[in-house]
Parts: structure tokens; sequence; C-alpha cells
């Protein structure tokens, strides 16, 4: 994690190099292109605090210094071997350059689609404390089946909505708690095995778990009730305003790309589109021989 953190941020100082005639302060200097003591601070400043704390002390230093130096002599290198003109670099550069430009777009038109006040996140924890509770027992219901495709056949059946008790009575293999639909009892915080306990105690009153494959076949879960506590408006507040600030980017990028849809012209070819093989790899171009010398 720490040698990405390194590597992005040499990147970065890569990109704002500059040729100068050698004159002037600098921090690093290869060959005519420097490096400021400034830029160094402008990038570092930029950084998230685990990867300031990478760089400090001595050692740190060093560290970035030589990383530094290293990146910008294998930059030059690459120049000086051309591959920047490439037609692979240039196609990457120009898609870097799409992905960096919507980014920043989208970036500054979120500022006034995710704005969340405190006021939008008590009126949501307020109408929705039935979903702020911290389940300490439950009652479940399973189905158990051998193999996949009994599983898919039971999920469907139950998405379609057929009642849980009756698909658990004709198809589970657990033939005990099937006589009663499937029904296990109420179990406290801690009385089942981690693996389902992790996702049980998740669900909601109602809700069906997806297929769960465990040693003795493959588990579809329901919570028939749920008891616990409300959790404190203090220790929720957060949760609920990354959400609500999530739906609100979702419900904003939506209506923006709506807007400016009326401003292009698109036309899809779908006869071509029903051609592409997805699958397929890249054509090789057949390599080039050398022309023979002409026959006297």
């Amino acid at each position: 994690m720490k040698r990405l953190l390194a590597i992005t941020f040499l990147l970065a100082f890569v990109l704002s190099c500059s040729k100068t005639d050698g004159k002037g302060g600098y921090a690093v200097k290869i060959d005519g292109t420097k490096i400021t003591k400034q830029e160094i601070q402008t990038e570092i400043s930029a950084l998230p605090e685990v990867a300031r704390e990478f760089y400090k002390g001595p050692e740190g230093t060093e560290r970035l210094i030589n990383e530094l130096v290293n990146r910008e002599m294998l930059y030059m290198e690459a120049k000086k071997k051309g591959f920047e003109k490439t037609p692979e670099f240039k196609k990457k550069l120009e898609d870097f350059k799409k992905v960096t430009l919507i980014q920043q777009m989208l970036g500054k038109e979120m500022e006034g689609w995710s704005k969340v006040t405190d006021e939008d996140v008590k009126a949501y924890y307020d109408k929705n404390k039935a979903d702020m509770i911290e389940p300490t027992k439950i009652r479940l219901s399973h189905i158990v089946v051998n193999n996949e495709q009994d599983a898919i056949k039971a999920a469907e059946r139950l998405k379609k909505g057929e009642d849980f008790a009756k698909v658990a009575a004709e198809m589970s293999t657990d033939t005990k708690s099937a006589k009663s639909g499937g029904d296990l009892g109420s179990f406290n915080l801690g009385e089942l095995d981690p693996n389902l306990e992790n996702i049980a105690f998740r669900l909601k009153k109602g809700d069906i778990s997806v297929p769960l494959k465990r040693k003795d076949g493959i588990h579809l879960l329901k919570v028939t009730e749920r008891q616990g506590k409300l959790v404190p408006f203090d220790k929720a507040k957060d949760v609920i305003k990354q959400k609500l600030t999530a739906e609100k980017q979702k419900e904003g990028f939506d209506k923006y790309l709506e807007g400016i849809k009326k401003n292009y012209k698109v036309d899809i070819n779908r006869d071509e589109i029903s051609s592409i093989n997805f699958a397929a790899q890249p054509e090789k171009k057949p390599e080039q021989k050398a022309a023979e010398p002409a026959k006297k």
C-alpha cells in the first residue's frame, strides 16, 4: 500500500516537472529539469495523512529524493526512446484526459447536488427508527437444498411471492424444520455460527438472504422476528449522512445526464453493434516482411 502511494505521488511529480536553464533555486535537478521545494511541498500537502507519514523524518526524505530521481530518470529515458509518440501512449493519454475532465466537471457539479443538512439527517432518523434497531435477538427460518439448481428454483419461487413456509415444507432437506415451515426458533446475538450470524443479524424482518453455501447444503435464511435496541442518533448520524449524500449524488447525476441529452444527437448502429464479438481477442497485425532486392 505504501509503495503504491509512493508511486502515485512520484508520478504526479513527473507531470509537474519543468525544463529550465538551471538558474534559480531548486530542490532536485536532473540534467536541465528541476523540481522546486515549493512544488514538492504543494504535492505533499495534497496527500492524505497516511501517505505524508511515509515521507517524514530523515529516512523518509531520503526515500523521497531517491524515488523522485529514479522516476524522473525513467521518464526521461522513455521520452528519449520515443515511447510518447507511440499510438498506444497517445490512446492512453487521451483516455486519461477524458476521465480527468469528466471527474473535474462532475466534482464541481456535485457540490450543489450532495448538500445534506443536519435537519435532513434528523428527519430521516425520526422517520426510519424501525430500521435503526440494533438487533440482539432474532427468530430465524431456513430452507436447505443440496445443489445450486434447487437453490435457484427455491429463490425464484420466493421471488414470485410464494410463502416461505410452503417452499420450505416442499423443498428443504432439513426435514425437522421443514415440518414447521423452516422455523429454527430464536437466537440471541452470539449463539449462531459467526458466518451465519454476520448475515442473519443484518437482515431486516421479512428479508430473505442470498443462497449461502454450507457444509450440509445451500441455505436461504429468513428473519421472521427481530428484537433489539434503538441506535442513538449520535451513533447513526454519520452513516445516515453518507447514505443521503450518495442518494442525492445519484439523483443529481441522473438529472444532469438527462438534461444534457437534448444537446447531443446520438446515432446507434444496432446492426454494427450486434456483430461485435466481446469474447474475441484483438487482431494482430501481420508483420511486414522486408522488401526483397529487385532482381536484375
